[in-house]
């Protein structure tokens, strides 16, 4: 357990309400890294993608226009979802599956304005629980001070960790692995969405707009993603993470989650845990396999990393990334308006091609550089 000096250093609540979550990340500067070189230098394997970030861009106005219409049709359906996750959660505890006190670790970024909205519904129905922000990074696991940390202060029973979306199970697997090597069980992990059938619950398999998995920091807390560079962050302390102060003029953290829980409040009564679909996700699982490697096969790649599939992971690569290609369901989807703005933008390469994306709606290919 870290003693109340070490706590004083951390980021807190971001930009979202004190008891809303806890970033257990370490306030850091970074010089940024230019989009291009970071590429050449990650897949030169010169340096980690966690050891240097970019600069984010702030959306222009057509793209604003494009999250807000997303926030509009999207939000109810999490709302929804989310009620029903809790629900399920509640269920659990009174079957015994779970016990009474539940701990909510939501992977940064992408699961915090989740994990968010979820701690507010579990207190809503009466369910003992905290959040946390924690760090999790390809190739290097969860951030183990942040864990231990956790586990002194809540348990290690009653840990649920929370992201926004699967792609094709990457994150997914460094947290069963790492939970594993940690913790000595296998992680359970809720998302909003599974397309590739490897979270433990889920609002629904589909790839359909998420609206945070479109935008930045600036609607999630106004921190960047997780840092873990040697030259900034002492051992033994949290991985680190960037303020994002240049955003303030344009942050909707808070706007967002609150839209999202006025809309979940009236469903709350009555609401049903979600109904076990083992079959479903096993399938998904197999379609997002098979998918991946096809994509592989017909484009000759080696490193699985380059390949980004759904909506949100696809869009985030466009916008981080240095993308070759975008291959598409069709270009008349509402849910890809924001996608083909950047693709038509920035002058990325698209494909229509419904039978290579699979249970996909787009997949983002990085361009090889090395």
């Amino acid at each position: 357990m870290l003693d109340d000096n070490q706590m004083k250093d951390v980021i807190g609540s971001g930009a979202y309400n004190p008891g809303d979550v806890t970033f257990l990340l370490n306030p850091v500067s970074i010089k940024p890294t230019d989009v291009a070189e970071k590429e050449r230098l990650i897949q030169s394997g010169e340096a980690h993608y966690s050891e240097m970030i970019s600069e984010e861009r702030r959306p222009d106005a057509r793209y604003t226009e494009l999250f807000e219409g997303a926030e509009e049709t999207g939000a109810p359906r999490i709302a929804a979802e989310m009620v029903r996750i809790a629900a399920t959660i509640r269920d659990m505890i009174a079957r015994g599956v779970l016990p009474k006190q539940i701990t909510l670790c939501s992977l940064v970024r992408a699961g915090v304005p989740f994990g968010v909205i979820l701690q507010r519904e579990l207190k809503a129905i009466g369910v003992d629980t905290a959040h946390f922000g924690i760090s999790i990074i390809r190739d290097k696991g969860l951030d183990e001070v942040a864990m231990r940390h956790i586990v002194s202060e809540r348990g290690i029973d009653g840990i649920l960790f929370v992201d926004g979306w699967t792609g094709k199970g990457a994150i997914t697997n460094e947290l069963r692995s790492a939970w594993r090597r940690l913790a000595g069980r296998d992680p359970f992990l809720i998302v909003q969405a599974d397309p590739c059938g490897r979270a433990d619950l889920s609002g629904s398999f589909d790839d359909w707009l998420i609206p945070s998995g479109i935008m930045g920091g600036n609607v999630s807390g106004l921190v960047s993603r997780s840092i873990l560079n040697d030259e900034i962050l002492a051992a033994g302390t949290f991985h680190g993470c960037m303020r994002l102060d240049h955003m303030n003029d344009i942050d909707i953290s808070l706007s967002h989650v609150d839209k999202i829980t006025a809309l979940a409040e009236p469903l709350r009564d009555g609401a049903k845990p979600l109904a076990p679909l083992p079959g479903e996700a096993w399938k998904n699982r197999v379609l997002a396999d098979t998918t991946i490697n096809r994509v592989a096969r017909t484009y000759k790649i080696r490193n699985r990393n380059r390949i980004k599939p759904g909506i949100a992971e696809a869009t985030r690569a466009v916008l981080r990334r240095k993308p070759h290609l975008v291959v598409l369901r069709n270009t008349t989807d509402p849910d890809l308006s924001a996608l083909l703005h950047l693709c038509c933008n920035d002058g990325v390469d698209m494909l229509v091609d419904p039978k290579l994306t699979g249970p996909y709606r787009a997949i983002t290919i990085i361009e090889k550089t090395s």
